[in-house]
């Protein structure tokens, strides 16, 4: 359909420009020149008679382009009057036929779809595997759904619509003082009447009646400063030892230290992981890389040595029979529902395993009861989702315009898929427990808030993408 408002501005424009001309070489050149001129506009206006035409024909067999009015000032210097003003309406031509607008500039598709069916997937499983944990703890069936759909799905959706809209570099303006923002909410959890203490975890901040969990703020805010400032940096410093390793090895240090004291060796080994991709992609040294591995396998092995919980979930890991009453009970739990589940599971909500028998089943846990209720086929659907979710997201790194888009985009998308593969390759005993969520699907407000804020910083990099 002909946008007869666009052409109204193209008009506009395109008689602004010539009168503009007009009017400026009148006062230098005097009547003469104005006489000139004066054929010249006629020639203007023929000239736009013709391109409405063209727009016209155009705009009718070629429906789904937009079109760009946005047309350049013309420059003097080296170029007479008449030569720069059908320099500048031929310049209108080639927009008009071969450009499209900025607001055509679409977000990926794809990716959102993808997004939205993890989130409606993630309440639907919430609600059908919180029915007997909600009713024990609350004495509502549908207590953990409704808390995720008003302060979890809801306040996501506007986050990740308002984000997309915002431009990426705004971000890396505010790199620092959102990372040390996260940083100061990491330390306000150990101060009594402001952090919360769960299962011997302080991880929370209650703010009234709601709860806050600072390290899924810490990990945004890490990659967005991780990226602004390799980018700085440039790719000679970063591969320098004192320029580039160590000043990276001092952020992870201190955010180390934080995350470590509350304690959540999961998320930290997931920061560590994600951090360490988007120093490689930024153009560290391998000898860098492999020094930090061999470097995490060391401090790996040193924290399950120190924390007796933690050998006890490797021990389980080694031998998943091992106390199945006691230190296994979870994991054998777990591989039961899956187990149960077979190829097309026993059904939606009709679960044995979450009758309190799997701890957590709304939490880390909720993907044994996806396997349980939905079988292979849904558990590989799920599977697909983060495939596809990974595809796209690293194909938006690989197209961003610049190196701050290239690091953000591999920085989030990491996080989302690393955090999903290492919840699901726990849950079935590949790896040993880390207690970290599925993203978009376990239960938590502040978790799915998060995720979906980096899917909108995600998204509006992948409208300013190279096709």
């Amino acid at each position: 359909m002909l946008d007869f408002t666009a052409l109204f501005a193209f008009f506009v424009n395109y008689f602004h420009l010539s009168f503009q001309n007009f009017f400026c070489n009148a006062c230098l050149a005097g009547r003469q020149a104005v006489e000139e001129k004066m054929s010249g506009i006629q020639s203007q206006i023929a000239r736009a008679f013709k391109l409405t035409v063209y727009f016209i024909a155009f705009a009718i067999s070629r429906p789904r382009f937009r079109i760009n009015f946005s047309v350049a000032a013309p420059k003097f210097s080296g170029m007479t009057e008449k030569e720069n003003v059908n320099n500048a309406s031929d310049s209108c031509i080639i927009q008009i036929l071969f450009m499209r607008s900025d607001k055509n500039k679409k977000l990926d598709k794809t990716l959102l779809f993808t997004i939205l069916s993890l989130m409606v997937f993630g309440l639907m499983m919430i609600a059908s595997a919180g029915v007997i944990y909600s009713e024990t703890r609350f004495g509502d069936n549908y207590y953990f759904f409704k808390h995720q759909l008003f302060f979890g799905f809801i306040p996501g959706l506007a986050t990740l619509y308002f984000f997309q809209k915002i431009d990426y570099h705004y971000w890396r303006r505010i790199a620092a003082p959102l990372f040390l923002i996260s940083l100061v909410f990491l330390v306000l959890v150990f101060i009594p009447g402001i952090g919360t203490k769960i299962y011997g975890a302080s991880r929370w901040i209650q703010l009234g009646h709601l709860s806050f969990q600072p390290s899924e703020m810490a990990k945004i805010a890490t990659i967005i400063y991780l990226a602004a400032w390799l980018e700085s940096r440039g790719k000679r410093r970063i591969g320098d030892f004192f320029e580039g390793l160590t000043p990276f090895l001092g952020i992870l240090g201190i955010l180390g230290f934080l995350i470590l004291k509350q304690p959540d060796t999961g998320t930290l080994g997931l920061i560590v992981l994600v951090s360490g991709i988007i120093y490689f992609v930024s153009g560290a040294k391998i000898s860098h890389i492999l020094a930090l591995i061999l470097a995490a396998i060391a401090g790996l092995g040193a924290l399950i040595k120190l924390a007796p919980y933690r050998m006890n979930r490797f021990l389980v890991f080694l031998n998943p029979e091992l106390d199945p009453r006691g230190i296994g009970y979870q994991i054998n739990q777990a591989l039961l529902a899956i187990g149960s589940g077979g190829i097309f599971g026993i059904g939606l909500g009709h679960s044995r395993q979450k009758f309190n028998y799997l701890p957590e089943p709304v939490g880390d846990s909720i993907f044994a009861i996806i396997g349980e209720e939905l079988g292979m086929i849904g558990a590989g659907i799920l599977i697909l989702l983060f495939i596809v979710l990974a595809f796209r997201g690293f194909r938006i790194a690989k197209n961003s315009p610049d190196d701050f888009g290239k690091l953000t985009a591999t920085g989030i998308t990491s996080w989302i898929v690393f955090q999903a593969f290492i919840n699901i390759a726990a849950i079935t005993s590949i790896i040993p427990l880390t207690g970290i969520p599925l993203p978009f699907i376990s239960y938590g407000g502040t978790s799915l808030i998060f995720l979906l804020a980096g899917m909108g910083i995600l998204l509006n990099i992948s409208k300013q993408a190279h096709n």
